[in-house]
């Protein structure tokens, strides 16, 4: 499986990614390519992903995935400094891109505030590619807690981060825009300086391991589609507490990768999306992508009808729990999360 990490680019000399992370392309307009990673982020979000365990003398992180390819698609963040092209405008070109690629699932741990039309259009074209976008939903939900996009778009799944107690995290937005949960608290990770290692939080994380899940389940059953994948991630997630369907703060629960892949269940019609903004209307079953032979933002007019106006119905499992990653002993703090 090949995942596109839309992201501030991806490292491919960190040893826990060595051999795992393709040639991508860059749509920032800074120096560098995509393996040029301007702060970080998305290196640590590949690891998350893919990471092999083949650093710090063979006992580095894995990831939840570790046969996953990454494509690093480098767009521009909100941290970039007088950025050549606006950080909506790249996300969408590198998502229109990865939905054209041989990568099935879009990674975007990141977003903005505003709506952007050109986003929503490229968030539209990769569903009807056949891809799965997972996106963060954001870390304000303990101040304006504002929708974040493409996480709120029809046809994004907003992915929310839970705590080691299974319990949403008091920085992970809430709201109609969260269809998933992973964890997102206390993740440990390789990254480059310092001691090598580096602890993080939000839903970042958390994008990038409901991401690693899907690609997990893809791998067991390459002939479904993205709608049936994801129906499975949906009805095999630990779901709210309360017994309700979905919540506004884990949506329809937290993935639970290990009961997806031993009692998947029933994935359903290939053509029917189980997100509700997208199911009213059948459309033909998305293009399954062949394997391969080898080898954050300013303000549009908001036309587009968002998921934080939708009322959201649908089924998942009603008992809670989380996934588990391995990590490591850490020294060092990272608080890079978008």
């Amino acid at each position: 499986m090949t995942v596109a990490v839309v992201d501030s680019g991806v490292d491919a000399e960190l040893p826990d990614l060595q051999g795992q992370v393709l040639p991508g392309k860059d749509f920032s307009g800074l120096e560098g390519d995509a393996h040029s990673d301007y702060d970080g982020h998305g290196t640590s979000m590949a690891v998350l992903i893919a990471g092999t365990g083949g650093g710090n003398g063979e006992a580095g992180a894995f990831g939840l995935a570790p046969k996953a390819k990454i494509l690093p698609l480098r767009v521009v963040n909100a941290k970039v400094p007088a950025p050549k092209v606006l950080p909506a405008t790249s996300i969408a070109t590198a998502i229109r891109y990865a939905a054209d690629s041989e990568a099935r699932i879009i990674n975007v741990s990141m977003g903005g505030s505003f709506e952007h039309e050109d986003e929503a259009e490229a968030v539209r074209y990769a569903v009807s590619k056949g891809k799965l976008v997972f996106a963060a939903v954001g870390n304000t939900g303990n101040e304006r807690n504002l929708p974040e996009y493409p996480a709120a778009f029809p046809g994004a799944v907003g992915v929310a981060a839970v705590d080691q107690d299974i319990k949403a995290t008091a920085e992970s937005q809430h709201g109609p825009q969260v269809d998933l949960a992973a964890p997102g608290d206390n993740i440990v990770a390789t990254c480059k300086g310092g001691t090598g290692l580096c602890r993080s939080h939000g839903t970042s994380d958390a994008t990038a391991l409901t991401s690693a899940s899907a690609a997990l389940l893809w791998s067991a059953h390459p002939d479904w589609t993205a709608n049936q994948v994801l129906r499975v991630l949906i009805n095999t997630a630990g779901g709210p507490k309360s017994g309700e369907k979905r919540s506004d703060s884990i949506g329809y629960g937290v993935v639970r990768p290990r009961i997806a892949l031993q009692n998947p269940g029933d994935p359903g019609p290939a053509d029917i999306s189980p997100l509700p903004e997208l199911a009213a209307a059948k459309s033909p079953a998305p293009q399954v992508a062949a394997p391969p032979a080898s080898k954050q933002t300013d303000k549009a007019d908001g036309s587009l009808l968002s998921k934080r106006n939708l009322i959201a119905v649908g089924a998942c499992s009603a008992v809670a729990a989380a996934v588990t990653v391995a990590v490591l002993v850490i020294r060092r703090r990272r608080t890079l999360t978008r």
